[in-house]
């Protein structure tokens, strides 16, 4: 499936667009050029009979390994696409994947797919309360974002600790993300956010509280 998919890419490839998308990523990456909807309209062909097969790591693990950086994005579909079928086996591959070519655009498609094997297993969060420890900034934004678009089945004791073990942290990334974990809260606990932001007024950067307090 990657060799014919690749290729496929390769064909719309853009230079000029492909400059200016490495660009925005500030030139960590090389890119085809290809746009995301003309992306997606050709890994969708794809996808529609990959959808009912297991699971195909060494599919994600070339994508992984792509110089490109939309190779990166169709593992992150294809992961989505798949992820009910995830389990904490698969946690670890995808630790792999969050600390290899580390960017907020990989982090940010990776946090709900994790996020979503620990809300059906519920032991997957003693890994993600370990991974807001570690020394890797990418796996602690990760871990600070994985409850989002819960809503009501947010894990509020589980948040608050995550936040906790990042407060004081200069990293922008990390307090972006503190922020927007707030903030997405909010809309379901305004009240619960309030109260977190009161207590913890001198210990959260200014630029959480600020994206935090965005709907309140």
């Amino acid at each position: 499936m990657f060799k014919q998919l690749y290729s496929e890419l390769k064909q719309l490839a853009d230079p000029k667009k492909a400059e200016k998308m490495s660009a925005y990523m500030r030139d960590q990456f090389l890119y085809l050029g290809v746009p995301a909807p003309e992306r997606k309209k050709i890994q969708q062909s794809f996808f529609k009979t990959a959808k009912n097969q297991t699971v195909d790591w060494n599919f994600i693990k070339a994508c992984w390994q792509s110089p490109y950086r939309e190779l990166q994005y169709v593992a992150m579909d294809y992961l989505a696409m798949m992820k009910h079928q995830l389990t904490p086996k698969d946690v670890e591959k995808i630790k792999h994947l969050a600390i290899d070519k580390s960017w907020w655009d990989t982090i940010d498609g990776l946090d709900i797919i994790v996020g979503s094997i620990a809300l059906r297993y519920p032991e997957v969060e003693k890994t993600l309360l370990d991974w807001s420890l570690s020394d890797n900034m990418w796996l602690r934004r990760l871990a600070i974002e994985h409850q989002l678009l819960r809503k009501e089945k947010t894990n509020t004791t589980l948040l608050a600790t995550i936040i906790q073990n990042n407060l004081g942290s200069e990293e922008f990334f990390i307090n972006k993300a503190i922020g927007w974990a707030l903030r997405d809260f909010s809309k379901t606990n305004p009240d619960w956010v309030r109260q977190f932001i009161n207590d913890h007024q001198e210990q959260l950067a200014k630029l959480s509280i600020k994206e935090a307090s965005k709907y309140l």
